[in-house]
């Protein structure tokens, strides 16, 4: 059965590594665990870290959070739906709005459950996702801070995760204005201007982050060791955290181009194949994992001398060519992952999960 590997000596390296670089810039940092999806496994490993804060999109992963350490402090961070305002407020310590209408139910819910619930109010900085737009922030605190059971602990911003628009010194500027200006005008303290995020992490090292932006969450770097502002890895970070492998159920010499009258595949693909492979025959082995758990653009062959060739639902095709490492039957070829190739792995009910504990 296929598996991924979760690598805790890597994965550890590379929080101590981000860790210290926020400690020096005096940044509190929250780790943003959607990637897990609310595996048991892989967070109890995560939150051996002694991690303060944890921020995830999903409230069932929050749940799972809270049972396993009921004393972190957790950050819902998207705008809530109304159906799940109950959870919300009992499973995230703070969440992330929009929406006024939203929070005056999060209010009505703490008040049921004799809670202060926390929130950031998010900004649009052109993005164009989540965020209230900047015309309307000031009317919109000061409502806010007049519902009962509700602190506002932040101002915050998304951006890059949509259209790509990247953070820079300008961008985040604005966003440390916007806090000043509230803070001024409602004489009120806002701890977090939380506007960083994996890819503002550059900006620390290009000495470009402004000194007001103090809260990142940070999830990809962290387990990928990913530089997604230049598209790169950082030299001292692990990238390969996670290992996907996966066993050949059929190993068999087989003609290169298929026989007889071609249609389209499950995705509806048509394919063409050089008339010059005709008759020529190479090893392909079929490994138990397929289209189902995730899609191939997300796959890296660690064995460079193999090829993925296609997949259909629940089968992929790797051709061996000549095979001359020998690969048999029972065999497991590994697999690198990027972002969405670990979270399609890992929300897959049917991929088991392992962890590799080397410390």
């Amino acid at each position: 059965m296929a598996y991924i590997t979760l690598n805790v000596k890597k994965l550890r390296a590379n929080y101590v590594y981000l860790n210290n670089l926020f400690l020096k810039k005096n940044i509190q940092w929250s780790v943003v665990t959607k990637m897990l999806c609310g595996n048991k496994i892989f967070l109890t490993e995560l939150l051996k870290f002694d991690i303060p804060q944890i921020c995830d999109s999903r409230v069932s992963n929050l749940k799972m959070i809270k049972s396993i350490n009921p004393k972190i402090e957790t950050i819902y961070i998207k705008p809530p739906a109304k159906r799940a305002i109950p959870n919300i407020v009992k499973y995230a310590d703070i969440s992330m709005n929009t929406e006024f209408e939203t929070i005056k139910l999060l209010s009505n819910e703490a008040i049921k459950q004799n809670k202060t619930h926390k929130i950031i109010i998010m900004i649009e900085l052109g993005e164009l996702r989540e965020g209230v737009m900047g015309d309307h922030f000031i009317d919109f605190y000061e409502s806010v801070f007049k519902l009962k059971n509700i602190k506002v602990v932040g101002i915050g911003a998304n951006l890059s995760c949509l259209y790509g628009v990247l953070p820079n010194h300008d961008k985040l500027i604005q966003l440390s204005l916007y806090e000043q200006l509230i803070e001024a005008k409602f004489n009120k303290h806002i701890p977090y201007v939380s506007g960083g995020s994996s890819v503002t992490i550059p900006l620390i090292f290009q000495k470009l982050l402004p000194k007001g932006i103090n809260h990142f969450r940070v999830g990809e770097t962290l387990f990928l060791g990913t530089d997604i502002y230049n598209n790169t890895k950082f030299k001292k970070m692990h990238s390969n955290v996670f290992s996907l492998f996966c066993e050949i159920i059929e190993l068999t010499e087989k003609p290169i181009v298929p026989m007889g009258e071609m249609g389209t595949n499950v995705e509806g693909e048509t394919f063409e194949f050089d008339q010059n492979d005709i008759g020529e025959t190479s090893y392909r082995a079929i490994i138990d994992i397929g289209l189902l758990d995730v899609e191939t653009d997300h796959l890296e062959l660690v064995d460079k001398s193999l090829d993925l060739t296609g997949a259909s639902s629940d089968m992929i095709v790797i051709d061996l060519h000549e095979n001359k490492k020998n690969y048999k039957v029972g065999d497991l070829i590994e697999f690198k992952l990027d972002y969405m190739g670990i979270l399609r792995i890992i929300n897959s009910k049917y991929i088991d999960k392992k962890i590799i504990n080397n410390n």
